[in-house]
């Protein structure tokens, strides 16, 4: 029996000043012309370590460079053939970077962003989160309950483990 083929990716939870977050909407094809708002970042390449991955994702989606070493607060192992194509699941690192407040505009056109299924950027307050009741999803989709926690009791000792 084979083990199964993971791909690995980076995000950034990028929080500035009034503790909002930035996330990335991706447009999906299943369920049908749905937005995923979802934290930036992306796959990690072969021989290439996790945080230089971050850094070279940031500064291509968002236009964020990140000088520091952020810590690592969660750790998402998702065992889905339909979530990454070609591949039977993700695994998901994410980093907590702190910044001012920008205007997102990354290295890539809006041809390679689309490429990559990325239609929006916006700065969310967790309230409009939390409260969210339309039909776009949140990744992971306890986002809300992740991020108070993340407000409240600070960065974790480890990375908390995500489900879906």
């Amino acid at each position: 029996m084979s083990s199964p083929r993971l791909r690995h990716a980076v995000r950034a939870i990028v929080l500035d000043a009034d503790d909002r977050i930035l996330l990335c909407g991706h447009s999906v094809t299943e369920p049908a012309a749905t937005v995923v708002w979802a934290a930036p970042g992306g796959g990690i390449e072969p021989a290439e370590e996790p945080l230089a991955a971050l850094r070279r994702e940031l500064s291509e989606e968002i236009g964020l460079a990140v000088e520091a070493e952020p810590p690592h607060i969660w750790h998402q192992e998702v065992d889905a053939p339909d979530h990454a194509p070609g591949f039977d699941g993700v695994v998901n690192d994410f980093y907590l970077v702190r910044t001012t407040s920008f205007t997102p505009r990354g290295a890539l056109t809006d041809q390679q962003l689309a490429a990559e299924n990325i239609t929006a950027f916006r700065w969310w307050r967790l309230p409009d989160i939390s409260g969210y009741r339309g039909a776009d999803l949140f990744a992971p989709r306890d986002l809300a309950t992740l991020l108070q926690a993340l407000m409240t009791d600070g960065i974790p000792r480890r990375p908390v483990l995500l489900g879906l």
